[in-house]
């Protein structure tokens, strides 16, 4: 009875051994073409990825499209502090008055219209550590817009030079931050606004110091591509991660393209494979596309 057992799950094992080789493996009996990349096997993958999105994005936010931002000051302050740890300096207090200076400053430019450190009335941004009675020997601001995570938010300005001074700068002892979403010029807008601040004595305060950063800053094709990573929901990643393994099936059956029957290697379809490759890993490109740019600016 015993050895019944095991050879029943041994002959299972086998056959699962051989249904998972003929589904990913391009070899003489799927006629090298997997049939994770056939007609049936591409549909399955399609459909999967759409219903998951749709699945996902309906039940986070209600909305089919789902593009709703994850940013909190709580996710943002953390990770501020831990990439000030990583570079061994002091961490930052979330500090109030800050807080109260970041959500005005950001309210201002919904109400001017502009996306900018300085007002187009000139008013620069140290006003409004003035208006919350923020006494600062040494203060910056950070400006970050249409990020869908705080994760993102933060790599973001650590990838920009001047943006990241702000972040690390060891002389800043409180920060504050303000996430706020309204229209400007026109379009739905996230605003992140972060600022950074040493508080004065009454020695210092004769010597202040203020660090702006550019905006509309650049950042390199590789930063930008672990930014858009950062920013895609689970659902988007694992999608992702899916399409470009069915791509590495696919190319893979390109490798053994001369195998193929003499009937199958007439005309485009010899080249199956690579044609099947390039389109799934488009595919996963547009998905990073609209989860991961959302159209992010520094």
């Amino acid at each position: 009875m015993v050895r019944k057992i095991k050879n029943k799950k041994a002959s299972l094992k086998k056959r699962l051994h051989y249904c998972t080789k003929l589904i990913f493996v391009p070899h003489a009996d799927n006629q090298y073409r997997p049939h994770l990349t056939r007609r049936y096997g591409l549909l399955i993958i399609l459909i999967g990825v759409v219903g998951i999105q749709l699945l996902y994005n309906n039940i986070t936010t209600g909305r089919v499209l789902g593009r709703e931002s994850e940013i909190t000051i709580g996710e943002l302050f953390d990770q501020t502090n831990a990439a000030r740890v990583k570079e061994e300096k002091p961490t930052l207090v979330l500090n109030d008055s800050l807080n109260k200076a970041a959500y005005l400053k950001a309210q201002n430019m919904f109400a001017e219209q502009y996306w900018a450190h300085t007002s187009p009335d000139g008013t620069p941004p140290w006003k409004w550590f003035s208006d919350v009675g923020y006494n600062y020997a040494n203060a910056g601001e950070n400006l970050a817009k249409n990020f869908s995570n705080s994760d993102a938010v933060v790599s973001a300005w650590l990838s920009s030079p001047s943006h990241r001074d702000n972040v690390l700068k060891a002389e800043y002892q409180d920060v504050g931050f303000a996430v706020v979403n309204g229209e400007l010029k026109g379009q739905n807008t996230l605003l992140v606004v972060a600022l950074y601040g040493r508080p004065a004595t009454a020695v210092q305060s004769a010597s202040t110091s203020f660090s702006g950063t550019d905006v509309n800053v650049k950042l390199s094709p590789v930063a930008k591509l672990g930014v858009a990573l950062q920013s895609l929901t689970p659902a988007a990643l694992g999608s992702v991660i899916v399409l470009l393994f069915a791509a590495l099936v696919a190319y893979a059956a390109h490798v053994y393209r001369r195998k193929l029957p003499k009937v199958l290697q007439k005309g485009w379809y010899r080249h199956h494979g690579l044609y099947k490759a390039v389109g799934l890993v488009s595919i996963a490109v547009i998905i990073v596309a609209l989860y991961g740019g959302g159209g992010w600016q520094l």
